[in-house]
């Protein structure tokens, strides 16, 4: 296994959970192309389950209720425990995943779903109670140039460093993008009857798509790109985008920029900036190329074109340092938890002013801890959304002759 060492390595659960020759049901959540399906195969096979394998793109209620009879036999008449791996889980419905629960809970299987969406959006609390969530990484590159070497010696082609570069480039953490393209750039080398593969077959696997530049100019043209968008230069923006797209570099990596920027770089000056950024990086993984380039170029025109502010950055720089740097982190005792027996007594809650009891459900009193003064952290942006949202909440907080 490549990759994933917070699971696999020395110390990593997984390796435990092989050692106990035991697994538990679990959920694996991350990106396309890092190794889901390897691990829960690896797991199941060095555990000594049997694997039983289904997509929830293409199965249904009864395929589902063929493999939990397939599997009660299997422990029935000799023994054997199954692992019930479900590629995509996040597709099957709700009655689909109800299926699953009385089973996970007795023990009968054991569920390793894999999923690349946010299983507490797409699973059932239900479900989600009875596993456990892992989340897998992207690649690195140094991941991804192990796997592309062995893919080469595998395949009995010679492969230069320029071209395991190209090919580790423009996977973006990806490993079966990568494989994928060596594969596809060993048939058009194999065509010429050569067993190297050069940078141009690598170049025609990728329909042209691949990086001209160097590796220092490419990530200048990624700097150049972040810096129009924050400098507001809409031209610029568009034109190192494109050249960007042009030199191969994935959708996928320019839409998670996109979504840093909105935060970093505008903010509250303008907050819809989030939302189009996000909208922006789903459409990405909808439409794909060629078409998501239109979606890229929507928003890289809006975030340029938004008024900017970088409270946000300055903010949480702040309140790292502020935290980092108290010690015991008191909380004021009128904010402390109230609800358990005996509270009262340790004074926690007391003198706690409801601030929907208030004009305006505002009232002053201490949130910070002792010795963090207010307006120690955020630093109110003067631009757009923001300047408007903190004049109305300055305006607010002065109806009291007690405001700080």
């Amino acid at each position: 296994m490549v990759g994933q060492e917070h699971l696999v390595g020395p110390d990593g659960s997984f390796r435990q959970f092989l050692e106990a020759q035991q697994l538990t049901s679990m959920i694996l959540w991350g990106p396309a192309g890092t190794g889901k399906t390897t691990l829960a195969r690896i797991l199941a096979s060095s555990a000594g389950y049997v694997t039983e394998t289904l997509s929830a793109v293409s199965s249904g209620v009864k395929d589902v209720r063929e493999a939990i009879e397939r599997a009660r036999q299997r422990l029935g008449e000799r023994g054997e425990r199954t692992v019930l791996f479900i590629d995509e889980v996040h597709r099957f419905n709700k009655s689909q995943q109800d299926l699953l629960l009385p089973v996970t809970e007795s023990g009968e299987i054991v569920l390793i779903g894999a999923t690349t969406e946010n299983p507490f959006f797409e699973l059932n609390a239900a479900l989600m109670s009875r596993t456990s969530l892992w989340r897998l990484l992207p690649l690195t590159n140094e991941n991804l140039t192990t796997l592309v070497q062995r893919g080469s010696v595998l395949r009995s082609v010679t492969i230069e460093d320029e071209v395991t570069s190209a090919l580790v480039g423009s996977a973006d953490g990806d490993a079966r993008s990568a494989l994928t393209t060596l594969d596809t750039a060993i048939i058009l080398a194999r065509a010429d009857h050569r067993q190297e593969v050069t940078l141009e077959d690598v170049r025609r696997a990728r329909d042209g798509r691949l990086f001209h530049q160097s590796q220092d100019s490419h990530y200048d043209q990624i700097s150049a790109f972040i810096k129009s968008i924050r400098g507001s230069d809409p031209d610029a923006a568009l034109f190192w985008l494109v050249a960007l797209l042009e030199s191969g570099e994935t959708p996928r990596f320019l839409a998670r920029r996109l979504v840093i920027a909105a935060s970093e770089d505008i903010g509250l000056a303008d907050p819809t900036a989030l939302l189009t950024a996000e909208a922006c990086a789903r459409a990405v993984e909808f439409v794909g190329l060629p078409e998501c380039r239109l979606t890229l170029a929507h928003a890289t025109l809006a975030l340029a074109l938004a008024p900017k502010s970088n409270s946000v950055t300055t903010g949480l720089a702040a309140a790292v340092e502020a935290v980092r740097g108290s010690g015991a982190l008191e909380v004021p005792p009128h904010l402390r938890d109230a609800h358990y027996a005996g509270a009262k007594t340790l004074g926690a809650g007391t003198h706690y002013l409801y601030p929907h009891d208030f004009s305006k459900h505002w009232v002053a009193q201490q949130y910070l801890p002792d010795g963090i003064a207010p307006g120690a952290i955020y630093a109110p942006g003067s631009e757009g959304r923001e300047a408007q949202t903190v004049l109305s909440w300055r305006q607010t907080r002065a109806q009291d002759s007690g405001a700080s």
